[in-house]
């Protein structure tokens, strides 16, 4: 098997980097999303719960391909009456913004169903032994439901990231240069699809190996009380 990369070397390395950031971009607006969501549905207030759910289950039932096209050209009309109307030009979403809203949109709402379980699977005594100390809620919240939660559903938040950092290859079908568009402009140039194709697999399972080693770590982390309190 011929691996020369015909100087694109450069250029696949500059589409990790890229793949890398987009997937951590996202990873950051979708737990933050999956948080908001996941207090949305397990709030006792009807029209939070409705919101959270009708989230996440608009945002689950539609592929992930089809976000990333409507995000970015559904708003560039809209941005650039904006742009027009404000006087600066014509605005427009850059092919990464658009890709880190979608994938942090679906990312977020998985990432809801996890905490919702997680948050689930406290017992509820925790939450009146802190109330019986006189914490109050954000403290009991901040103090006792997240840690827990934090280690309950960080297995889940870990598939999703894997299932992520492969999602970021849709991205290329608006031109961002990730791994997946630089081995298409190589074979385009090269004819040698083999080759890239396989480097590209390649550095998509590197990367998915280092996550695993990394989650691996962070669940350690996530369970020490949880480890030494069942010795």
């Amino acid at each position: 098997m011929n691996f020369d990369l015909s100087g694109f070397g450069p250029a696949l390395a500059a589409g990790t980097l890229m793949t890398v950031q987009l997937a951590l971009s996202a990873l950051c607006l979708g737990l933050v999303l999956g948080l908001l969501g996941a207090f949305a549905k397990t709030s006792p207030y009807k029209p939070l719960q409705w919101l959270g759910g009708t989230y996440s289950t608009i945002v689950r039932g539609v592929p992930e391909l089809l976000w990333v096209m409507l995000i970015y050209f559904s708003t560039v009309n809209v941005l650039r009456e904006l742009g027009e109307s404000l006087g600066v030009g014509s605005l427009e979403l850059s092919p990464f913004a658009a890709g880190v809203i979608a994938l942090g949109l679906c990312f977020g709402a998985y990432a809801t169903e996890v905490f919702r379980g997680a948050i689930l699977a406290i017992p509820k005594g925790h939450r009146e032994a802190g109330q019986a100390l006189g914490m109050s809620k954000p403290r009991i919240l901040w103090r006792i439901v997240m840690p827990q939660m934090w280690r309950i559903a960080m297995p889940g938040l870990g598939n999703l990231f894997m299932i992520l950092m492969k999602d970021t290859a849709l991205v290329s079908v608006i031109g961002l240069t990730e791994i997946m568009r630089q081995s298409q402009i190589a074979v385009t140039a090269t004819k040698q699809a083999m080759t890239f194709y396989l480097v590209a697999a390649i550095i998509y399972l590197s990367l998915t190996v280092i996550s695993m080693i990394g989650l691996h770590f962070l669940e350690k982390r996530a369970s020490r009380g949880f480890v030494r309190s069942t010795q």
